[in-house]
């Protein structure tokens, strides 16, 4: 996500925010790929431009526009603005339902005005607070066919993930977290403390019943994946103050996470409160492999957790005391922005840490959680090759992902493959905002994607021949 000065005070409450990835791809792109100089391959060839200057594409590729800023939705809401994270789900007889977050701001005047607008007839987390999520019915030809309200009263909801083992829905759930820790003030009209995970069903006729996982935690959510095998959920923490940390949840019972459970961060045997950024001296090599263990916050729902009250960081769970005495972030590593997390289909995660690295291009990290091991994987020393990895998904090869910019300048949708090599697949033609979202159909033919993601925002159905990239 890139932040405007306004909207970076207010993620933090301050006064004055597809994808499945084969693990052996990944396994593959460490040293001698991104940080080498691995040219560009020709991927499905250079891109024409678009003729209607939203999305640039390679010849032979086109996109079906649809729920743009400003539209009516089916249930008499008004489409916003702030297009973000979003996951496909199988809609049966060739249909795909999308789930989409929309980070929407209270104290943003701007926002708040190209916001959902009317009152849902949903349940609402915060009446205050314009944020949730959007669930749209796409026929077997990608046109729109419904796009509902189904997540109501949340802020600034950036990322999350799809889950399936603990849903309590047949077709699976998108969670929906809040990049934010704001609490209720004098200087803005929310009720409720905020910072939380949401579930929304994966289903056109179903929303949210607004009732936050607090257990969880409450912290600048960003991304979650489910591993399917255990149960557990991973967490990124978005925080642009100071390092953040990286989370899993272990729920008391699979399958209801309103049941509660255990958070935990992730701790580097034999490096405790390491910095893994990268960013001041090569403290973490690619391609190492390091052994991890968790810890555990001891209260993962403080009702104090805001940074415009007192010593700003020391209300975050990371700065929670131990039982030892020692502050959480004195035991477990610490990273630099993680955003994109994605359980990889093989017993793996991989998370994106956005500003890490020398030159603040970004790292790509993979935890086997198997085996219980954490290895740097990708760290992107040419902007031209990659920048700012934010959003990641697999193409229908499963052997090459595609990465959503979030960086200076235009962004774009780059791939690379297992071997490192990079190719330009999509450019965001409109405006400078992010591309966000990707996540391909459940039969690999069409990539739905957020972009751009505002200005206004606008989701697009991708086809071509994803079976003929070229090496």
């Amino acid at each position: 996500m890139t932040v405007s000065r306004r909207k970076f005070f207010f993620l933090t409450g301050a006064t004055a925010v597809g994808t499945v990835i084969g693990s052996s791809a990944f396994k593959k792109l460490h040293a001698k790929t991104l940080m080498s100089q691995a040219g560009p391959i020709e991927g499905f060839g250079p891109l024409q431009p678009d003729p209607n200057g939203i999305f640039d594409l390679p010849r032979g590729f086109q996109y079906r526009a649809f729920s743009r800023t400003g539209e009516t939705m089916t249930d008499g809401s008004v489409v916003p603005t702030a297009h973000d994270g979003m996951a496909a789900f199988d809609g049966g007889a060739g249909r795909t339902i999308l789930v989409r977050n929309h980070e929407l701001s209270a104290t943003d005047e701007e926002e708040v005005a190209k916001s959902f607008q009317a009152n849902p007839n949903i349940p609402v987390y915060d009446p205050g607070a314009p944020g949730g999520t959007a669930t749209l019915l796409v026929d077997s030809d990608n046109r729109l066919v419904e796009q509902r309200r189904s997540l109501a009263g949340t802020e600034n909801n950036c990322a999350g993930g799809p889950i399936k083992v603990n849903s309590r829905f047949s077709n699976g759930s998108w969670l929906s977290g809040e990049e934010t820790i704001i609490l209720p003030a004098s200087d803005n009209p929310l009720t409720k403390p905020h910072g939380y995970v949401f579930e929304v069903p994966a289903e056109i006729n179903k929303a949210s019943d607004a009732v936050p996982i607090r257990d969880m935690g409450r912290f600048l959510k960003e991304a979650v994946a489910e591993d399917p095998e255990t149960g557990f959920i991973y967490e990124t923490n978005d925080d642009f103050f100071e390092l953040g940390l990286f989370y899993r949840f272990r729920p008391n019972q699979v399958g209801d996470l309103t049941q509660g459970g255990t958070l935990e961060a992730l701790v580097i045997d034999g490096m405790e409160g390491v910095d893994t950024s990268n960013n001041n001296q090569d403290t973490i090599q690619v391609g190492q492999t390091m052994p991890v263990r968790w810890v555990q916050i001891p209260v993962p729902d403080p009702q104090a957790n805001n940074q415009n009250q007192g010593n700003n960081n020391q209300r975050k769970i990371q700065h929670q005391q131990r039982s030892d005495g020692r502050k959480v972030r004195e035991v477990a590593a610490l990273f630099n922005r993680t955003e994109g997390c994605w359980y990889d289909g093989n017993g793996g995660i991989v998370i994106c840490a956005t500003d890490a690295g020398p030159n603040e291009l970004g790292q790509i990290w993979f935890l086997d959680v198997r085996n219980q091991t954490l290895e740097l994987i990708a760290e992107p020393r040419n902007p031209d090759m990659l920048q700012s990895p934010d959003n990641i998904t697999v193409m229908p090869d499963g052997q090459t992902f595609l990465a959503c910019e979030d960086g200076d300048g235009t962004d774009r949708l780059v791939g690379i493959t297992k071997e490192g090599q990079t190719f330009v697949v999509g450019r965001n033609a409109l405006n400078n905002a992010e591309i966000a979202g990707a996540t391909f159909s459940a039969n690999g033919q069409t990539l739905f994607l957020n972009a751009p993601q505002d200005t206004p925002g606008v989701t697009l159905a991708i086809t071509g021949p994803w079976d003929q990239m070229q090496q």
